[in-house]
């Protein structure tokens, strides 16, 4: 893919300085710019590697001055970041668009299949299956009978989805997640053993969902397993049967979510949070990573941490601090109890 700062800069709304016509192929890092690449300058702090890379097109602020001359074609914007981020996205579309169907491959009769979908070498579609316009199921997918998939939903290579389950538009499913297995259910006996408990019930992920590699999201035992529209699930993750994430919460990796715990919309969750079963997380709760959550969180928009947690964020950050000083604390108490023995033996 090649474009010239020209193009790059009608694309942005932006004024070139410099050769219009100078070709890129790549982006790349300022300090790491090469001939044909295109770069993008926001820091100050980074501003020196704009008279020394070799980036072919570097987009800058518009207020940037120069301090000596730069090799590179310049585009200047309002917001040199945000001009950027533009430029990945339409960047990572242009090199994940596909469309077709590759074989070998195995679709069922009955599926129903949109308008420019592809379905990668490899791939699963059972019986009953819908998968809406412009979506990608990559190679080595397998899509279980009676699944719903909406329109510009890409599901990437190894990712697998259980029968009944339902994927909004615009979902994003990355690489061996699994989504529906069955639910952690057993029935103990009176001998010790295990009787399984079938789970009937399926997954739901709204739109605007993105699901990260090789997280595992478990099917209702009944009823639905529900991501609402616009959670950020990372990898590694392990929601559990009937759990419901609410609206645009984020969830960092290696966290897991016990059975039907009910997160709230607008939640921060970070990195190895563990939550016990049946309770609830208020709206916009943020939560460090490595809590222990307990029991119910009701009050919204609150910090909260610890393990398991007890107190607010910034409350067990201090206790975090205090512990560290316990060894200079005891030896205090020691020395005052010596004084104190000292005092009451003169008496």
């Amino acid at each position: 893919m090649q474009f010239n700062a020209q193009d790059i800069a009608f694309i942005l709304n932006g004024t070139v300085e410099g050769d219009p016509l100078v070709m890129v192929n790549q982006l790349a890092k300022i300090e790491e710019g090469q001939d044909g690449s295109l770069s993008f300058l926001s820091n100050p702090k980074y501003e020196p590697y704009l008279y020394t890379t070799n980036a072919s097109v570097i987009i800058v602020n518009n207020d940037l001055k120069l301090a000596e001359p730069v090799k590179a074609t310049l585009i200047r914007v309002e917001n040199a970041y945000s001009a950027f981020t533009v430029l990945l996205e339409k960047y990572n579309t242009i090199k994940l668009h596909k469309t077709g169907i590759e074989q070998p491959c195995f679709i069922h009769p009955s599926a129903q299949i949109g308008e420019d979908v592809y379905i990668g070498a490899f791939a699963y579609i059972g019986p009953d299956v819908k998968i809406g316009n412009n979506s990608k199921v990559y190679p080595n997918t397998y899509i279980g009978d009676n699944v719903t998939i909406g329109e510009n939903t890409t599901l990437f290579a190894g990712v697998k989805v259980y029968f009944d389950c339902v994927l909004g538009n615009n979902v994003i499913v990355h690489s061996g997640a699994i989504i529906g297995s069955d639910g952690f259910g057993f029935a103990p006996n009176a001998d010790g053993t295990y009787n399984k408990i079938s789970q009937i019930g399926n997954v739901i992920l709204e739109d605007n969902v993105e699901v990260g590699s090789n997280t595992t999201i478990d099917r209702a035992t009944m009823g639905s397993t529900i991501i609402h529209k616009g959670a950020k699930l990372d990898n590694l993750l392990q929601i559990a049967h009937n759990v419901e994430i609410g609206a645009n919460t984020v969830i960092a990796a290696q966290t897991g979510i016990s059975g039907s715990t009910k997160v709230g919309d607008n939640c921060v969750i970070g990195g190895q949070v563990g939550m016990v079963g049946h309770i609830s997380v208020a709206r916009g709760s943020q939560i460090m990573a490595k809590s222990g959550i307990n029991k119910n969180i009701v009050e919204e928009g609150k910090k909260w941490g610890g393990i398991p947690f007890f107190t607010n964020y910034m409350e067990n950050l201090r206790v975090e601090s205090a512990v560290t000083h316990l060894p200079a604390l005891e030896k205090r108490v020691l020395e005052l109890e010596k004084i104190i023995t000292e005092l009451k033996s003169a008496h």
